[in-house]
């Protein structure tokens, strides 16, 4: 099941929930206010990537991909 990020319009807290997408949003509550007055927030995710290539191996968001500079711009190392 995926994470959701909410934030509460009430009290602006900022919260994650574990569930279906299908559930209606509605059905969410703030931990803090127990509103139901919620907005779905865009959020980001992070995943890994194995691969016997010497391109993968390392972090792109720390210049440790060695792919030269500029080429990895999008994190996914040895995935062009």
């Amino acid at each position: 099941m995926p994470i959701f990020e909410y934030k509460c319009s009430d009290c602006d807290a900022k919260f994650e929930v574990l569930h279906k997408s299908s559930v209606n949003q509605s059905d969410v509550s703030c931990p803090k206010c127990n509103s139901t007055k919620n907005k779905k927030l865009f959020s980001s995710f992070s995943s890994t990537f194995n691969s016997s290539s010497d391109l993968s191996s390392g972090d792109c968001s720390s210049g440790q991909c060695q792919i030269p500079a500029g080429n990895c711009s999008s994190g996914l190392c040895g995935l062009n």
